[in-house]
């Protein structure tokens, strides 16, 4: 019985160890290093080992009672800087799209209670597209009830990138949306393409007559542009629509003369220049 009481005494006095600081991030570009860190504090307690796992397989490890107390196990795609690295800041170089998994750092104490303290999370790599979005098939100009038709491509990417549409800064409903299947060139990259079509009305043109189309492509929170366009509308002013308007119309528009005794109208004139050529030509008959 004073066995069990003073094994229980021991369990209760001392302090869980404490993870102060972790950096596992989320996300790394392809080809760039990261940083994994994983501060702790023993809580009084003394340091057994530390070891980090990807995927649930270690891959390095530090004992302060080994020797050599560091020892790193090599996993295809993951390279770690053993000059730069210690057990609570791992320096991994140059990471591949097959670096990504599952980081775990451990932190344990020794016995007889082998404390532990675990912080894990999933790290993506991201190859970034080569360009922008590329906006395609639009036309600078349209007339009203005319169909804008365009493409929106992001290419060569991994994982594909998220295409959206915007209408003069609104997004695209769903009815306008055409969708394509992802591409995957021989490289495993990805490209992603998003259609928009549009059926163009007055109340789409600013006050300015113009139409603003614009694309973006995002990658999950690491990666994001946009790619915009600036429409025209046609506003054509027809032969019949003036005419309509009463400019034709000789009775509506008179012909002042410089003289305020004298007033023709446009029928009038017309009478008096057929009546002079009528006697002019009687005149000339007479004389032959």
């Amino acid at each position: 019985m004073n066995f069990i009481f003073l094994g229980f005494s021991i369990l209760a006095g001392a302090e869980a160890i404490r993870l102060t600081e972790t950096q596992l991030p989320s996300h790394a570009i392809r080809g760039e290093d990261v940083i994994l860190q994983c501060s702790y504090d023993m809580e009084g307690d003394k340091l057994y080992s530390v070891k980090w796992y990807r995927n649930g397989k270690e891959f390095y490890r530090h004992i302060p009672s080994d020797n050599p107390p560091t020892a790193v196990f090599r996993q295809p795609g993951l390279f770690v800087d053993e000059y730069k690295s210690t057990e609570t800041r791992i320096v991994l170089r140059k990471v591949e799209i097959v670096t990504a998994g599952y980081y775990q750092c451990e932190v344990s104490g020794e016995a007889p209670l082998f404390q532990t303290a675990k912080s894990m999370n999933n790290l993506k790599i991201v190859d970034l597209p080569d360009d922008g979005p590329i906006i395609s098939g639009s036309q600078p100009r349209y007339n009203t009830k005319d169909i804008l038709a365009a493409n929106c491509t992001s290419s060569n990417s991994v994982p594909a990138a998220k295409l959206n549409w915007y209408i003069n800064g609104e997004e695209a409903t769903n009815a306008m949306l055409i969708p394509y299947q992802v591409k995957e060139n021989r490289r495993g990259l990805y490209s992603s393409t998003l259609g928009l079509r549009l059926e163009i009305k007055d109340k789409l043109f600013s006050k300015t007559g113009d139409l603003k189309i614009k694309c973006t492509a995002t990658i999950d929170t690491i990666y994001w542009r946009s790619n915009e366009e600036s429409i025209q509308g046609i506003h054509e002013k027809s032969f019949s629509n003036l005419a309509n308007s009463g400019f034709w119309n000789s009775a509506a528009h008179p012909i002042y003369s410089s003289s305020p005794t004298l007033f023709l109208s446009l029928h009038q004139s017309s009478l008096l220049w057929i009546a002079v050529l009528t006697v002019t030509s009687s005149s000339i008959v007479t004389l032959l």
